[in-house]
């Protein structure tokens, strides 16, 4: 007997939204962050912080702690998905690229993580999901591209931002495959550790740790650690487990959509007729990719005795 596991992220909906609206914000927070401390001083500072809320928390609620080779999964993975996604993603942006080109090259995850989840972990789409991967990919371009500026470029700028969504997606795919079910307040400590290990070396050496002490900058890093890196990746991690990895990570298209919403009501920024055409096939393209594979219905007993249910 075939059973189907894989739940779709509709029956977590509130999660979803939840998801994608902090991690659309996260990109406002990071534009703000970036103005008083340089990428990995301010991931230093954003890690650090993270370490001194989520420690106290864990040994309050006694998780159970990873050791032996899940402890160097969990490691990897949370290197891959924060230090590394994050410090490649800022230092681009560091470098002059401008938010929308970020934003384009990073909405390539899903595109990427259904090429890799099909042989890696068994996903296979139908024609329709990949449709929708592609119109998702296609809405995203539409949605930033008033703000794509060509001359920004540069390839250390596009060789970092690169970096960054490997990262994010191997990261992903890596902690699925190796760390199913790890604690995830365990993993968090771990995880912020490790990162902070790896970073705080290269704002010493590389920024001097120069930063300027604003509560502007105080203010994002406390929303990125409490919002995004603590209840979001845990969001994240939890609809991973619930449904198939495209499907869930087929969400990060409508992160733009968020961001240009909330840039309009702070900043007054008008979001184009383009813009809204983007919006909509975005939000077709992630119906399509979240199509749930239907089981098959049960077969009738009088077939299953004539061996008519043999499985395909």
């Amino acid at each position: 007997m075939r059973v189907n596991v894989a739940h779709t992220t509709s029956s977590s909906p509130w999660l979803a939204w939840f998801f994608v609206t902090v991690w659309g914000s996260g990109y406002l927070a990071t534009k703000v962050g970036l103005q008083y401390a340089p990428p990995f001083t301010f991931l230093t500072l954003r890690f650090a912080f993270g370490v001194l809320l989520v420690l106290p928390l864990a040994l309050l609620a006694r998780p159970v702690w990873p050791r032996g080779r899940l402890l160097g999964h969990v490691v990897v993975a949370g290197l891959l998905m924060h230090a590394v996604n994050l410090g490649g993603s800022h230092y681009a942006q560091y470098l002059g690229m401008s938010a929308g080109v970020a934003a384009l090259i990073l909405a390539l995850q899903p595109l990427v993580t259904a090429m890799i989840a099909a042989p890696l972990l068994a996903e296979r789409l139908r024609p329709p999901q990949w449709l929708g991967v592609v119109l998702g990919l296609l809405g995203v371009a539409l949605v930033v591209w008033h703000k794509v500026d060509v001359r920004a470029l540069a390839w250390p700028a596009l060789l970092a931002v690169t970096i960054a969504l490997a990262a994010i997606t191997a990261g992903t795919l890596y902690q699925r495959r190796f760390c199913p079910a790890v604690d995830l307040r365990a993993a968090g400590v771990v995880q912020f550790v490790a990162s902070l290990v790896m970073l705080a070396p290269l704002a010493v050496v590389v920024e001097g740790f120069a930063f300027s002490p604003t509560w502007p900058l105080a203010g994002s890093i406390v929303f990125l650690v409490v919002f995004a890196s603590i209840f979001a990746v845990n969001a994240l991690h939890t609809l991973m487990r619930r449904g198939q990895a495209t499907r869930v990570t087929s969400l990060l298209y409508l992160t733009p959509i968020i961001a240009v919403a909330l840039e309009w009501a702070m900043f007054g920024v008008r979001p184009t007729l383009l813009t809204v055409l983007g919006i909509a096939v975005t939000c077709a393209g992630v119906a399509l990719v979240a199509m749930a594979h239907r089981p098959q219905p049960a077969l009738p007993a009088s077939m299953a005795a004539r061996g008519d249910g043999a499985a395909r």
